[in-house]
């Protein structure tokens, strides 16, 4: 893991949304934890033109591109020559002095370039030879993801660089290892590289690419037609250049009799965290949150606070953000947030809603309802699937979440969007089925 300067790290700050008040006896404290960061630097703006760039303007980096190589991404043929496509654009993409690597992914995985064990130096004349690399790349075996991550994270491991990524594209089923293998690929993998991972065409199993993207604290989606790769690959590379720090961790302090209900990040996606903790200190944990560039997030956490009288207060967790360094110390970013908890005789105080936690409550349930729906669709529950997915239709409208309303329009024919009532369509197309689990769990931020 490298050290950062100060000059790498953007400006972290923390913003804390709730209501503190409780009824007499009251326990649960809910809070939204809005993490911002800004002012990293220039990367950003040199992502456009990653040529016009000295290597020290941005942080030291290295990227992994895998590319599915199994015998199913010859039918049709298109679909390997826009793979080819788009990791030449991703290539492209990549500015001077950051280390990358192209592998081939089957069910053995193989270095398409530099070779070797090494990574190449991104120059103009390295991109010449790694897309030059790229025309050997021919589709025949099967596929086994988990030794296309192990190599990723040796190559990458040969680095000394502050953010190390990888970008996964497949087409199909992992069907020539076993899903324990992928599993512990994955966790060897997780705190080591980011990964963000992609299922092109409509042969993939959703919930292990959105499972590879969430282990290794990634984006997943599909690109239903190959023709779209290119751009979608340029846009995760532009991403992927512009963070600016790496291993950022949500740390969480409670005090004595408190316990964590749960830590969950709840936009721009739902992510599940709470199982992730790693222990810090006497009542404190550490959370994972990944790379950061100029960005911001939503954190739900709860808390179940000792049970006090009415006029009592107390502090019921602290939340900083810190960035772990070798030899077990701590980076601190110098941004924190307190939730409190009061308790109130007030009724009209203790019971209303803080509107950012009930917003993002309604976003969390909405894509577990749209994942519990499709699963019974295909279990064959027409009725159960119907109730689930109606609710998904009036939580997406409630919420303003336009996007996944549109996709659940296509899965269902909507009656009535307010009360959730809908039909299953009797013919769905495989891709809007996919589209909208793969989805499911982005979110839009409630208006502030």
């Amino acid at each position: 893991m490298a050290n950062f300067s100060k000059s790498n790290v953007p400006q972290f700050s923390v913003d804390v949304y709730q209501n503190e008040y409780l009824p007499e006896g009251g326990r649960e404290v809910s809070a939204i934890v809005t993490v911002t960061a800004t002012g990293g630097g220039t990367v950003g703006t040199a992502v456009a033109a990653p040529h016009l760039y000295s290597p020290g303007d941005g942080p030291s980096a290295a990227v992994a591109i895998m590319v599915d190589c199994s015998g199913s991404m010859d039918y049709p043929p298109t679909k390997m020559r826009n793979a080819r496509d788009a990791t030449a654009a991703a290539i492209d993409t990549l500015r001077d002095g950051v280390h990358f690597s192209v592998i081939g992914g089957t069910h053995v995985a193989t270095e398409v370039y530099p070779g070797n064990g090494r990574l190449a130096v991104a120059d103009s004349a390295t991109r010449g030879q790694a897309k030059e690399a790229l025309r050997r790349l021919s589709a025949g075996g099967g596929t086994a993801i988990g030794t296309w991550l192990r190599l990723a994270d040796r190559l990458l491991s040969t680095a000394d660089v502050a953010i190390r990524h990888g970008i996964l594209l497949t087409d199909g089923r992992n069907e020539h290892e076993s899903p324990e293998d992928l599993k512990a690929a994955l966790e060897s993998c997780a705190g080591r590289f980011t990964c963000d991972a992609r299922g092109v065409g409509t042969d993939w199993e959703v919930k292990e690419v959105t499972g590879i993207a969430s282990a290794l604290l990634g984006t997943a989606d599909i690109v239903a037609d190959p023709a779209g790769l290119a751009a979608d690959f340029t846009q995760m590379m532009e991403t992927a250049m512009g963070k600016e720090v790496a291993d950022v961790a949500l740390r969480l302090w409670t005090p004595v009799g408190t316990a964590v209900k749960f830590v969950k990040q709840v936009a721009p996606t739902v992510e599940e965290l709470t199982g992730r903790r790693t222990e810090s200190g006497p009542r404190s944990g550490d959370y994972p949150t990944g790379s950061w560039g100029d960005e911001s997030r939503d954190y739900h956490v709860c808390v179940e606070v000792p049970a006090a009288n009415v006029g009592q207060e107390m502090l019921a967790a602290r939340v900083s953000l810190i960035i772990p360094q070798p030899g077990g110390t701590v980076q601190n970013l110098g941004a924190q947030g307190l939730v409190r908890a009061v308790w109130t005789d007030d009724m009209a105080a203790s019971t209303s809603i803080n509107p950012q936690v009930a917003h993002y409550t309604g976003q969390a349930e909405l894509a577990q309802v749209i994942q519990q729906g499709l699963d019974l669709r295909k279990a064959g529950d027409m009725d159960g699937a119907t109730a689930k997915l109606g609710r998904a239709v009036q939580l997406a409208s409630a919420s303003g979440n336009a996007d996944t309303a549109k996709l659940l329009a296509k899965v269902v024919d909507v009656v009535d969007a307010p009360t959730g009532t809908v039909r299953l369509k009797a013919k769905v197309a495989e891709a809007d089925e996919m589209t909208l689990e793969t989805r499911s769990t982005k979110t839009v931020r409630v208006k502030k």
